[in-house]
Formats: C-alpha cells, sequence, structure tokens
C-alpha cells in the first residue's frame, strides 16, 4: 500500500549526506561494547529436577516454522538469509530439529546462537549525537527459529485465568496494546473530580546516554 502511495503521489527520497565526523560511529562502539564490558558474570547451567521432562520438538513443528520465515529479513552474524531457511525447509528439519533437542535437553544454548550484531539506524536525516540513532539488534534467523518453538510452547502452558493486562506471551499483543491500555484507563480514570495519576518508567539506558525529552 505504501508502495503505491508512492507511485500516485512521485514521492521521491533524498539520501542523507554521509558526515565526515568520525567521533559520532567511535562513541556508537563504545557505547555498544559497554553492555558487553559489563557482562563480566559467567554463566551458570541451571539442572532440571529428576522428574522434570524434557521439551522435544517434532520435524514437522521445525518445518513448519522454517517455511514461517520471512525472506526479507536480514540475516544475522551467522550470514544464514532467510530465503534459504524458507525455500530448503525440507532438507533443513531434521537438522535443526537435533540441533534444537540438543540444546534442550542439555540445557545450553549453542554460542553461535546467542551473537547478535548491533547497527546503527538513523532516526532523523541530520546527525548531532548518539540518540539520533537507534539500535537494531540482527540475531541469527535460526535462533528466532527457535524461540518461535519455545514461545509457542509457553503459549499452551498459560492458564485460562490469566491477567487481562498481561500482554507477553499473548496472541495478537504488543508493546503498543499495553501503552495504549494505560492511557485510556489513566484518561477515564482522570475524568473523575479531585483524581490524579501515578506512573512509575525505569530507565535501563547507559548513564551516559543522550536523555530523551
Amino acid at each position: 500500500m505504501w508502495q503505491g502511495i508512492q507511485a500516485i503521489t512521485n514521492y521521491k527520497t533524498t539520501p542523507s549526506a554521509c558526515d565526515s565526523d568520525t567521533s559520532i560511529p567511535d562513541a556508537l562502539n563504545d557505547f555498544y561494547a559497554w553492555f558487553e564490558a559489563q557482562n563480566n558474570i559467567a554463566a551458570r547451567k541451571t539442572i532440571p529436577p529428576p522428574n522434570n521432562q524434557v521439551l522435544c520438538f517434532s520435524t514437522a513443528d521445525v518445518r513448519r516454522t522454517l517455511y514461517r520465515v520471512n525472506p526479507r529479513k536480514s540475516a544475522g552474524p551467522d550470514n544464514i538469509p532467510g530465503r534459504v531457511l524458507r525455500e530448503c525447509a525440507e532438507q533443513l528439519a531434521d537438522v535443526f530439529t537435533n540441533v534444537f533437542n540438543i540444546s534442550l535437553s542439555s540445557a545450553i544454548v549453542p554460542t553461535c546462537l546467542k551473537t547478535t550484531t548491533i547497527v546503527p539506524v538513523l532516526k532523523k536525516s541530520t546527525v548531532s549525537c548518539q540518540n539520533d540513532y537507534r539500535p537494531v539488534a540482527l540475531t541469527p534467523i535460526v535462533m528466532k527459529c527457535f524461540e518461535r518453538l519455545i514461545m509457542s510452547y509457553i503459549k499452551t502452558q498459560l492458564p485460562p485465568s490469566l491477567d487481562p493486562l498481561q500482554f507477553a506471551y499473548r496472541p495478537n499483543r504488543s508493546t503498543d496494546d499495553a501503552f495504549t491500555t494505560t492511557l485510556h484507563l489513566s484518561l477515564t480514570h482522570l475524568d473523575n473530580t479531585d483524581t490524579y495519576v501515578r506512573m512509575l518508567f525505569i530507565d535501563f539506558r547507559h548513564p551516559s546516554a543522550p536523555q530523551r525529552n
């Protein structure tokens, strides 16, 4: 639809000029590397109880997930494009089924599936500070398939009496729904006389990052 509107209105974007100042990319690299530098706690494996049944995926489940891969998604650090996973789902289903089930039985996620490439994306045409970029984390598409399989299992274990304000692991729910619901409840409450609303927002960004207005 957006491409059709662009064709009708003859909408054309002009590419932004490249800034020759190298201080901003260096500052971004230092900022993103800060998170990894602070991660100095060694990972510890959690041993499941003896009577706990380990989750196991079938080849049909993995094949179905690979067929759902969006071929236009950017590849992660492994450089495996989504088109390959989707077009070769029949041949790769058995391989990834073994990889996923071994990972679940050993309670260890392979390191190659946990790596991430952080790409800064411009939020505005003119760059003046770090806050003019937003980080986009590119994770391996194989890991996204693994997460989607686990998420489907978690959804089946949710009780029917789940709080209606619970948005995580719910179908057709997102962060936007949480914001919209919170805003609606707050404005509805403020319609009454002599009322007020108190909200708590937690910021997990780096202390040296620029503050948003």
